[in-house]
């Protein structure tokens, strides 16, 4: 393929049906997601493993997320609590803050200091819909990530402060120097990869390469943070997931070729709907392999959730899922 050519997403199955119309619409795209206790820097190899086109993925992406033990969760409680009151010091508060407003806050204390922020400092709040608690609810940050309630909520409102409180610990963590890629940055992560998976020395300098493709994108995105970064690597995620990184190596596509497009293409409706195309056409040829993967996908979302960990890439699987499910099945099942 000639350099600088678009690279469309391709179809990954044959035929794929039309979609049929649903009266109720399209499920909204649930908002997309650092996580609980300080999240792991690339350095440190939390965001490392590489798929087999040479893709970064979060760790759980390709086999079942470990379940969260009781100790695990007073920790990430209290780490939460101690960010989340020391925030409340610096900003002022006087008695129990309130971390809706205090998130809010934040992000429009951002946009308000030139942050780019293309869709404005809104912070958007989901609650799933239940008659009886534990409640749920899932928040999504101004750029894209995305964050649940963490603990057993008994009230709705309790459900938004409890994802408030895990998306505020994230944001403020997020503005530390350690969380901005630079060149040491890199460099480190790359020499943490190279260890992880025998890559050589020359590895990293070739594009073609696993390591070469990663040591690309962050070089891209010097200067961004780390949340910044993984909100890139969500749609990458999803495209190996889709199988679409797989249809594009097939037809010849260089990485270089693929990264350089994907990396300024956003996660949109159409590229939602393309992907849900493609799980309906391989549902033909695999019936029910769409509600196989989505139990999967709803069990990875359960679990990160419960972990406090950024949920945006597992939410989107989730979506994608029942936009396909809801075109070639009555409405009415998916309730």
């Amino acid at each position: 393929m000639a350099s600088g050519r678009p690279v469309p997403a391709p179809r990954v199955g044959r035929n794929p049906l039309p979609p049929r119309r649903n009266p109720h619409g399209p499920p909204p795209p649930l908002p997309g997601k650092p996580h609980g206790p300080p999240p792991p820097l690339p350095g440190s190899g939390g965001m490392i493993p590489m798929n087999s086109m040479g893709m970064g993925y979060m760790p759980g992406q390709e086999k079942p997320l470990p379940p969260i033990d009781a100790r695990a969760k007073t920790v990430l409680k209290e780490a939460v609590d101690a960010v989340v009151n020391s925030f409340a010091k610096h900003t002022h508060g006087y008695g129990r803050v309130n971390v809706v407003e205090a998130l809010q806050e934040f992000w429009q204390m951002k946009l308000e200091r030139d942050a780019d922020l293309k869709n404005g400092a809104l912070v958007a709040y989901e609650s799933l819909p239940s008659n009886s608690p534990p409640y749920v609810c899932f928040v999504t940050l101004p750029g894209g990530s995305c964050f649940g309630s963490f603990q057993n909520c008994n009230t709705k409102a309790e459900a938004r402060r409890s994802a408030a409180k895990i998306a505020l610990m994230n944001s403020v963590f997020n503005e530390h120097p350690s969380r901005k890629i630079t060149d040491e940055f890199v460099e480190k992560a790359i020499g943490d990869a190279q260890g992880s998976f025998n890559g050589g020395l020359e590895d990293h300098d070739n594009p073609s390469t696993g390591i070469g493709a990663f040591k690309f994108m962050l070089e891209a995105n010097k200067g961004r943070t780390m949340l910044e970064f993984q909100e890139l690597m969500t749609v990458f995620q999803l495209l190996h997931w889709n199988g679409s990184l797989k249809a594009m190596r097939e037809r010849n596509c260089s990485r270089q070729e693929v990264l350089a497009h994907y990396s300024h293409r956003a996660l949109d409706d159409d590229m939602r709907s393309q992907m849900a195309l493609d799980w309906i056409a391989r549902e033909q040829e695999h019936p029910h392999i769409i509600s196989r993967e989505l139990q999967i996908a709803e069990q990875e979302l359960e679990t990160a959730r419960m972990s406090g960990r950024e949920l945006r890439v597992y939410k989107e699987k989730r979506d994608i899922l029942v936009l396909s499910l809801s075109q070639i099945v009555p409405s009415e099942s998916l309730a």
